[in-house]
């Protein structure tokens, strides 16, 4: 969810996963996704979401 601004790190997806969701073990099965919008420019991270079962 982050890329260097360097050496077209973000065209070429070699960046750093430091955004995060955590849950616990007991939450886990209602986690149905979760993704990157890798598609949202404008700053060297972009949104991650979560899809949970409520």
């Amino acid at each position: 969810s982050w890329w260097s601004f360097r050496a077209a790190a973000r065209s070429r997806n070699i960046g750093w996963r430091i955004d995060y969701f955590l849950v616990s073990r007991s939450f886990l099965p209602k986690v149905k996704d979760a993704f990157i919008y890798e598609e949202i420019t404008g700053s060297d991270h972009c949104p991650v979401g979560i899809i949970l079962e409520v």
